[in-house]
């Protein structure tokens, strides 16, 4: 079960660097959506799919087996290093939802009703500098759990019972 767990918390957190790398690399390109409609509305689109298919997935399995992880794994219990990681897993869950997924749908969504007529170029994000931000912030928590999770210091006198 343990074996299982690692691999599961491993795949995901794969995924979920990933997905923020695609993100990045599909953000750094997009068109300007005076210049080019239908092309701002494929990448973004794109983008909303990589959010849904493969950024939340990773997300939850990331989460799921952090945390099945630390109920089955007694070393854990005690271990300030990993309740780091809870805590920090929390911060990914909320600002992924909030930071990335959700604007990235509604963006997508606006996109695809301004290219089918219903509201104006002028409605659309030109300046993604929020979804920039959010996406180098989030990554550079997955890369602290993953540095908690294999160097794992020693934070356990900080949780141990007196």
């Amino acid at each position: 079960m343990r074996k299982l767990l690692k691999f599961l918390h491993t795949l995901g957190g794969v995924g979920l660097l990933g997905a923020m790398a695609a993100l990045l690399v599909l953000l750094s390109s997009v068109v300007e959506p005076s210049a080019s409609l239908d092309i701002y509305v494929a990448q973004r689109d794109a983008m909303a799919n990589i959010a849904q298919w493969l950024l939340l997935p990773s997300l939850a399995i990331t989460l799921v087996s952090g945390l099945f992880s630390m109920a089955v794994v007694k070393g854990f219990h005690n271990a300030g290093w990993a309740w780091l990681k809870l805590a920090t897993g929390i911060l990914m869950f909320e600002g992924t939802l909030l930071s990335i997924q959700g604007p990235m749908e509604r963006e997508a969504a606006l996109a695809k009703a301004v290219f089918a007529g219903d509201e104006a170029v002028s409605a659309l994000a030109a300046n993604p500098t929020g979804e920039w931000g959010s996406l180098w912030v989030l990554g550079g928590v997955a890369v602290l759990n993953i540095a908690l999770g294999v160097w794992r210091p020693k934070f356990g006198r900080w949780f141990k019972k007196s």
